[in-house]
């Protein structure tokens, strides 16, 4: 058996592997034209694959161990140049277009009131008029059940997802 947990057991199980692939490949009852000269080159250049691998791999932890040793003759360096100061943090603009004031219509005004606020502001607005009232339904929280204030805003409806409320706030904002 192989020890495969170290590379020189590994890539001489590959050797094997190999080997008698090639050995398959060319004692096979089927002849095809060239055959045996197909199987021996894939066979030498698998096995020159796997060698310089090996080689490579035990030339690495030498040129490490030089460069420790190069490293610790040196002198020590200087120290690090400062980090510039980190940059502050700019308040975030609000988007103009979500700040305009608009005017609730007659029905909204009953809820939120009269006077010009932004979308941003109406939403707020319908959700504390809503959780003060407790017209969340009980079982599916997404649903707002409308009582008389709301009904006109909901289209008539009397229970609204939450997600559509957006687009019946929308109409009563102009």
């Amino acid at each position: 058996m192989h020890n495969l947990s170290t590379a020189a057991g590994y890539h001489s199980f590959v050797k094997e592997i190999i080997l008698y692939s090639s050995l398959i490949i060319t004692e096979s009852p089927f002849k095809f034209k060239n055959s045996n000269n197909m199987a021996t080159k894939k066979a030498k250049k698998a096995t020159k694959k796997v060698a310089k691998k090996a080689t490579a791999k035990k030339a690495a932890p030498k040129k490490a161990a030089r460069k420790k040793a190069a490293a610790k003759k040196a002198a020590p360096k200087k120290a690090a140049p400062k980090k510039a100061a980190p940059k502050k943090k700019v308040a975030r603009k609000p988007n103009a277009a979500f700040m305009k004031a608009l005017t609730p219509s007659t029905d909204l005004a009953a809820v939120i009131g009269n006077q010009p606020v932004p979308r941003t502001e109406a939403v707020k607005k319908i959700w504390v008029y809503i959780k003060s009232n407790k017209l969340q339904d009980a079982k599916n929280r997404r649903m707002i059940n409308a009582d008389a204030k709301l009904k006109p805003v909901f289209g008539g409806k009397s229970q609204v997802s939450m997600f559509d409320m957006a687009k019946h706030l929308s109409q009563n904002l102009k």
